[in-house]
């Protein structure tokens, strides 16, 4: 077995521990973890908003290298840095053959089963990858092969914010040049929708946070305005898009009250894209009159309605190339011991992304 270190959680206790992982078997890897994100989903498993089982690893937007491959692998070998997916398709049911591997029907379980803790105790990983630790035991088809060139840091924000957020942008929504955009919410997803938005050449592109101290992100990111949350939201909106609304609207926070904001702040006509991810007791209420008067569309946004093998390649090369620079995304960069403080950041909404650097080679 090999002996990992990992941030575990037990409901909100978070502790950094040691725990046992049995090696690859048939169609897995072994992967030494070199970066790891702190998402929000991370936070909604230990918080009550999703429902996992505990004891449980955190962390599910890492990159790392392939240490050990088990029989039958073919598609990434030891040595490869590769992104780690937490929604691997499975390329067989009915939503894969049909192009949407992103609902894939074997995919979206919270938490999953993966090693013990050394007294014996089982252990579950969030998102089938639990990669805020320094190894983890995965399905090889849940890795996508990245250049060496691409830094872990980097590697690491494209397996979740990025791909989502340039997913919402450019698969959902369809943002086109010259379009008005509204992103509400401002973590590691919602600055990367304004930075997709930005590459899609829209605007203005305005950026909502309850935070003030958010607005140098967001511009940082490519936002043309900034808006505090407030009672006079719609007002601001609506006078910094013609009077009548924005083209497109995304809420970024996985809240009804937000989503319902997102849809009165979107024009006659306009297009709403939640991409945050809520409680399932969460309901939004809008009514018969206003979702027929208003002619908007809603829809709701899985992992970018992105192919992840087709995708991150993509994602990757503009990095390498200068056309994507995710330096607006991140506000900290934290050890695993470290990594308790990132989750309390992030519940007081301070920041943006926590990245969090494990391995001891360049990241």
């Amino acid at each position: 077995m090999t002996t990992a270190r990992g941030l575990i959680a037990r409901g909100s206790s978070l502790t950094v521990e040691d725990f046992l992982l049995d090696p690859p078997g048939e169609g897995e890897i072994e992967v030494e973890i070199g970066a790891a994100g702190v998402c929000h989903s991370d936070l909604s498993m230990v918080n009550g908003t999703l429902a996992p089982s505990f004891p449980l690893v955190l962390g599910h937007e890492a990159a790392g290298t392939v240490i050990a491959a088990g029989p039958g692998v073919t598609r990434v070998a030891p040595g490869d840095r590769v992104v780690l997916n937490w929604s691997p398709p499975c390329r067989d049911c009915w939503f894969c053959a049909r192009g949407e591997p992103w609902l894939c029907e074997t995919s979206g379980a919270p938490s999953a089963p993966r090693g013990t803790l050394p007294d014996g105790t089982p252990l579950h990983v969030t998102l089938g990858l639990g990669a805020l630790a320094t190894r983890v035991v995965i399905p090889a088809r849940a890795a996508v092969a990245v250049p060496a060139e691409l830094s872990f840091a980097d590697a690491a924000l494209l397996g979740c914010a990025v791909l989502t957020g340039f997913g919402a942008v450019r698969n959902t929504a369809r943002v086109a040049p010259g379009e008005s955009v509204v992103v509400f919410g401002l973590g590691g997803v919602g600055l990367s929708v304004v930075g997709a938005a930005r590459a899609a050449g829209a605007g203005p592109i305005v950026a909502v946070d309850v935070s003030p101290a958010k607005e140098a992100l967001a511009i940082a990111a490519g936002a043309t305005d900034f808006l505090v949350a407030d009672d006079a939201l719609s007002r601001a909106i609506r006078g910094l898009t013609g009077g009548r609304g924005a083209d497109v609207t995304f809420e970024c926070v996985g809240r009804a009250a937000t989503i319902r904001s997102a849809y009165r702040s979107a024009r006659r006509g306009g297009r709403v894209t939640v991409v945050g991810m809520g409680a399932r007791s969460d309901i939004v209420e809008l009514s018969a009159l206003e979702l027929f008067h208003s002619g908007r569309t809603l829809r709701g946004c899985v992992y970018g309605a992105a192919d992840f093998d087709v995708e991150i390649p993509r994602l990757a090369a503009a990095v390498l190339d200068g056309t994507l620079d995710l330096r607006p995304l991140v506000t900290h960069h934290a050890t695993l011991d470290e990594s308790p403080a990132a989750f309390a950041r992030m519940s007081r909404g301070e920041g943006a992304r926590t990245v969090v650097l494990l391995s001891t080679k360049r990241s």
